[in-house]
């Protein structure tokens, strides 16, 4: 790999059939990001090419190819779209959506710490696309805020920004929940159990992205301090994160995230889900002045922990190094061999090898002179075999008891340990719709119940998003029936949200299985959860479970873009756009007439507006449901004061005159909205 700054390749060198490297966007331990354009579009897009030495490696490039469809399937709002793979002689290349809002890092290094809402948003969105990998068996491995990119350039209080980067690096460069020879990460985000014992499975993700959530709060990671990176990573195994001065849940979150028993760590999707309810509570919470690197960590009371390696010429495997009370190597570590040289602390990502001397062929150890046994005459190995036989007989009788006596019990109702349900769980996310409504649904079967409990949570971004709203529950397999459904959930109004069976002759959806829920109110930049419990005729395991979590949302989806549906149903998950429109000509010194026309699946509805100004009554009940009615409308003048618009935004009077003219709109979370252009011309 080449320094900082200094580019491995060079502008305007073609990458594969299809792209051409652009400018150098930055380096890193694995590769370079270049932009590149698309020769066939001229689109921008990033490409991350791996390391000269990387692309040497015939089991590195094996693995890239066969992981070539797991990458371009993860498909996510909060995950930077893989658009392609390119395999090319000595190169690799990742090629991504270009993100243009920065890093996390960048965010920090402008700011020094955020305000706690913002730094659990943009955390609990980096749990929601690891929880969307953790489904599809990919681990990140490297969460860091460098990694943590943004749409745009951040703004306090800001949502759905959050896109992180690198999925594919950590896929190629090792396989879940796989023991290495080496360090692959960032020490300062690193799992105990990636360090101690080489292990890195989802817990390990959800422990980087409590140590960045940490970062966020405070300026700086938990157990940066002096020292090298092989002793930054030493403490995340045997010290204890410091205290910070922050509201007691939050800090339980942060420590629960940090828990060195991977065991102890929630899953991403629920630890997502905890941080946006403390966000919410948190919400006017001052951001903490940036807090200086430790001398010193309180360590943590537990037997002495190994870092791995072998002793050059040990025989029995014995660890490298150990741990004493004063927090570093033992003493007898200067006897294990060189521990790597891992240089400064930093934030860059370390992928070393570390060296394996040869392992001496063990032997058997000698007792001590006068100690060794003897095998008495009369224990021959017939006398051997007939023991050894019987103690298999009697292990046959105590197993047979066992796997018999729960049928006998039980009797011919209850069923074995085989056919029992077993928990599972299942997490899915639909993309944001143009209305600001984000759709997360995460399902765990209930064994003892044999039923499935479906969590169905939304989030609105700008505007107050109002029910009613569609979901579709199926059956297990294509010709099942439907399911008996019972919904649960506190609408934001106080009322009960309400499931009835969606009726296609009122809303014009024909979609089987489909369900109503009435009285959802989601509050603007908040979320609403509502549960139901659903009885399938066969209860899925976690493969299935999974396969009917994602048929219920795709079935949601083409149900609410259906292009042959007309009518005003469901205009939260329908309405694809708004359309400002105008007269092609007006008179000054009078009032514009302005409309807004939905566009739905189907087209621009002209028959049902959704809102005329000068507005005359009540505002309709779909721009009530999708934007919170007249307050969340606004005009502005889009001809350098041609245009007066009132003090509440709603109406426009032409006041000069002007050849070409447009009338600017925001409605709920449909931002830069523009008319076609029109006239104003004088009364004579």
């Amino acid at each position: 790999m080449t320094d900082q700054g200094r580019a491995q390749y060079g502008r305007g060198e073609p990458l594969g059939a299809s792209y051409r490297l652009v400018d150098l966007l930055g380096t890193g331990a694995t590769g370079e990001v270049w932009r590149a354009e698309h020769t066939a579009t001229g689109e921008h897009v990033a490409a991350k090419l791996l390391r000269a030495e990387l692309a040497a490696d015939p089991a590195i490039v094996e693995r890239f190819v066969r992981e070539r469809t797991v990458l371009l399937g993860l498909q996510h709002p909060s995950i930077v779209r893989v658009r392609d793979l390119v395999v090319e002689g000595d190169r690799l290349a990742i090629v991504m959506d270009l993100v243009g809002g920065g890093s996390a890092r960048d965010l920090l290094a402008g700011s020094g710490t955020l305000s706690p809402r913002d730094a659990l948003t943009i955390t609990a969105e980096t749990l929601d696309a690891l929880a969307s990998a953790h489904a599809q068996d990919v681990t990140h491995r490297d969460v860091k805020p460098d990694n943590v990119l943004l749409a745009t350039p951040w703004t306090p209080g800001a949502t759905g920004e959050v896109r992180v980067s690198d999925f594919g690096i950590a896929t190629v460069m090792a396989d879940r929940q796989r023991t290495t020879t080496g360090l692959l990460g960032t020490p300062q985000y690193m799992a105990p159990e990636s360090i101690s014992q080489g292990r890195s499975g989802p817990a390990a993700d959800v422990y980087g992205a409590g140590v960045m959530l940490y970062e966020l709060l405070a300026g700086r990671t938990p157990f940066a301090g002096p020292g090298t990176d092989f002793a930054v990573a030493y403490r995340h195994v045997t010290s204890d994160p410091p205290r910070l001065d922050v509201p007691e849940p939050l800090w339980a979150a942060v420590s629960t995230m940090l828990a060195k028993d991977p065991a102890g760590r929630p899953a991403a999707a629920d630890a997502a889900a905890a941080l946006r309810r403390l966000a919410r509570q948190l919400a006017d919470a001052p951001a903490l002045a940036r807090t200086a690197d430790p001398e010193s960590f309180a360590e943590v009371e537990r037997p002495a922990t190994v870092v791995r390696g072998l002793r050059p010429g040990s025989a029995d495997g014995s660890p490298a190094g150990g741990s004493d009370p004063s927090g570093g190597p033992s003493a007898g570590a200067e006897d294990a061999g060189p521990v790597p040289e891992l240089g400064p602390a930093g934030s860059r990502t370390v992928f070393r090898p570390l060296a394996r001397p040869p392992v001496a062929a063990a032997r058997e150890p000698e007792a001590p002179a006068g100690s060794r046994w003897h095998r008495p005459d009369w224990l021959t190995n017939r006398m051997l075999g007939l023991g050894a036989l019987g103690v298999v007989l009697v292990a046959a009788l105590v197993v047979g008891g066992v796997v018999w006596l729960p049928g006998a019990l039980g009797g011919k109702g209850t069923p074995s340990a085989a056919r029992t349900a077993q928990a599972a769980s299942a997490f899915q996310q639909d993309r944001p719709l143009p209305t600001g409504l984000s759709t997360t649904r995460k399902a765990t079967v209930d064994p003892q119940a044999r039923t499935v409990d479906l969590s169905i949570t939304y989030a609105a971004q700008s505007a107050t998003l109002r029910g009613p709203l569609l979901e579709v529950v199926p059956g297990v397999g294509a010709r099942s029936e439907c399911p008996a459904v019972t919904w649960t959930g506190d609408g934001a109004t106080g009322d009960d949200v309400t499931g009835a069976r969606n009726r296609p002759s009122l809303t014009g959806v024909d979609v089987r299985c489909g369900w109503t829920l009435s009285d959802v109110v989601v509050r603007a930049g908040e979320d609403l959860t509502v549960q139901a419990t659903v009885r399938l005729s066969d209860v899925p395991d976690q493969a299935g479970l999974q396969e009917w979590l994602d048929a219920a949302g795709s079935a949601t989806t083409t149900a609410v873009t259906d292009q042959t549906v007309t009518g005003t149903s469901y205009p939260v998950q329908r309405l694809q756009g708004v359309e400002v429109r105008t007269p092609d000509r007006t008179v000054s010194q009078t009032t514009l007439p302005v409309t807004l026309v939905p566009v739905w699946p189907s087209g621009a509805d002209e028959l049902n507006p959704l809102y005329r100004s000068p507005s005359t009554g009540k505002p309709s009940e779909m721009l009530t449901d999708v934007a919170g009615g007249e307050s969340g409308v606004r005009f502005a003048d889009g001809c350098s004061g041609a245009l007066a618009v009132s003090s509440d935004g709603l109406v426009v009077t032409a006041l000069s005159v002007a050849p070409s003219c447009t009338v600017r709109a925001t409605v709920g979370n449909f931002t830069d909205l523009e008319s076609s252009p029109f006239g104003i011309t004088t009364r004579d």
